[in-house]
């Protein structure tokens, strides 16, 4: 798989094959990703690995905790989105969200399922492998976007084995169970979690392709005459 194929063929996979990933190529995902750039070769991503036993109980401890209760009204320690969204960004989350629910045939106003879903995050929809992704709590945004590069980096190198991934910031939420059980450092902050597997393209939550901008909303080309 060449680089266009992979970048245009990544998706947010939201449900995966019960089926393994080799240790070596996880691995070799980590190391590779790392050669995303950062300002100043600061490379500033921390990663947590954990798959079997481990991720089985991080899930067990995590469904314990939100049996009952609804973790989108947790905070996160840094805003995932803003309290109050605007256009375009509006609408372009809102149509992210009809297609999601639609495709898993799930009604706008039934409250119960659409937790349900959003709570299948807390599981890493089947995947057999999860990261989370810190970042030290003292650097600044230009390390924050270096961050974003390692995880993309790594979402796309992912492809070139057949892979699937979904970048979750959800997890951010649940900070407070996360950093104890990998025992990350408080100098450390969570930033997401990244589920990785063998995606199943037969499900519905994975039938649908978010649409992107037209390059003459966000692209001002100059010079170009």
């Amino acid at each position: 798989m060449d680089v266009f194929e992979a970048v245009d063929s990544r998706i947010s996979c939201r449900w995966f094959l019960d089926k393994p990933v080799a240790p070596e190529i996880v691995r070799e995902l980590i190391v590779r990703a790392a050669r995303a750039a950062s300002g100043g070769n600061l490379q500033p991503w921390h990663v947590y690995a954990l798959a079997g036993t481990m991720l089985a109980e991080i899930k067990r401890q995590v469904a314990l905790a939100i049996d009952g209760r609804d973790p989108r009204h947790d905070e996160a320690e840094y805003p995932i989105y803003p309290t109050t969204m605007w256009e375009p960004y509006k609408s372009r989350r809102e149509h992210h969200g009809v297609q999601l629910y639609g495709a898993l045939k799930i009604d706008r106003g039934d409250a119960a399922a659409r937790l349900g879903q959003y709570k299948r995050n807390y599981e890493f929809f089947n995947a057999p492998v999860a990261l989370f992704i810190a970042i030290d709590r003292k650097l600044g945004p230009g390390q924050w976007a270096d961050l974003g590069g390692y995880i993309h980096a790594l979402m796309y190198l992912a492809r070139g084995y057949g892979l699937d991934t979904c970048a979750q910031e959800s997890w951010g939420r649940l900070y407070r169970i996360v950093a104890p059980f990998v025992k990350m450092p408080p100098e450390q902050m969570l930033f997401c979690a990244v589920a990785i597997g063998y995606g199943d393209h037969s499900h519905p939550a994975n039938s649908f392709r978010s649409p992107r901008a037209d390059p003459e909303e966000f692209c001002r080309f100059l010079g170009f005459d």
